[in-house]
């Protein structure tokens, strides 16, 4: 059975610290507990503000897991809440 693959846009501000903070965070807990199957998209709201307005999106860092379903997760912040962030995200609880 093939195991489910997880699909993230995460909309910073440019460098902005929080921005980074949130990107880094993801990025450890993507290697930590789906290597092999995630992917992330980053979108800059400054490079592309027609985007994130079409998709509601007013404050940065928010993060949208769009997959696997059900229903899109939003969650807003530098994502250092880890325990927190593990359970929104319907997450494995062992790292693999």
């Amino acid at each position: 059975m093939e195991r489910e693959k997880f699909t993230f846009r995460l909309y910073v501000a440019g460098h902005a610290s929080n921005s980074a903070r949130a990107t880094s965070n993801l990025g450890a807990l993507c290697r930590e507990y789906l290597e092999g199957r995630h992917t992330i998209e980053v979108v800059d709201v400054f490079r592309e503000p027609q985007r994130a307005l079409a998709d509601g999106i007013f404050m940065t860092p928010t993060l949208i897991k769009l997959g696997p379903l059900p229903a899109p997760v939003r969650i807003v912040g530098s994502l250092s809440e880890r325990v927190l962030l593990i359970q929104a995200l319907g997450l494995p609880g062992e790292p693999e």
